[in-house]
């Protein structure tokens, strides 16, 4: 079973959804996700901001951040995770924002990626990659470490749960 699929199981044992913000993926976190009978049960949707606009103006990424950080940045990952999961009304939000070349962009080289992950309990999380191989390398590997990234909070966040229901903390 891939990762999406095994996501997607999850997601919909828990009754919960998913929405994608997609930068240097382009849409191919969606299309992952979407070549996985069923998905409509809990995939809501993707906004694919290529443009810097894009992610200030439909996902709700601050514009200063974006004016002095530029759009390769960790935090801006984190904000379009949060954005698009409000934005399209999911229980998570997953984001993709690198450069996967041929040149660098926003000061930072080639093989620089952020993907991260917001959740009901409005926590989130961030992994920053240094990505090697060409275009079509970084941006595949971005899109399974997204999908990684995912798995790993659900995981975590029904321990979490578990623990709770049971009286711990």
């Amino acid at each position: 079973m891939t990762t999406a699929a095994r996501v997607l199981a999850l997601l919909a044992e828990r009754g919960e959804t998913l929405a994608v913000a997609e930068s240097l993926t382009g849409g191919l976190v969606a299309a992952e996700l979407t070549a996985v009978p069923g998905a409509s049960k809990t995939f809501r949707g993707s906004v694919t901001a290529y443009a810097t606009t894009l992610k200030r103006d439909v996902l709700g990424v601050d514009g200063t951040l974006l004016a002095e950080r530029g759009a390769v940045d960790p935090e801006v990952a984190q904000q379009m995770a949060a954005g698009v999961r409000e934005v399209l009304g999911a229980s998570w939000g997953i984001a993709t924002t690198g450069v996967a070349g041929p040149e660098p962009q926003d000061g930072q080289p080639v093989g620089t990626v952020y993907v991260a992950v917001a959740g009901p309990d409005r926590a989130g999380k961030v992994a920053a990659l240094r990505l090697n191989g060409g275009r079509v390398d970084i941006r595949r590997e971005s899109v399974r470490s997204v999908l990684e990234l995912l798995s790993g909070e659900l995981h975590e966040n029904a321990r979490t749960q578990d623990t709770e229901q049971n009286g711990g903390t």
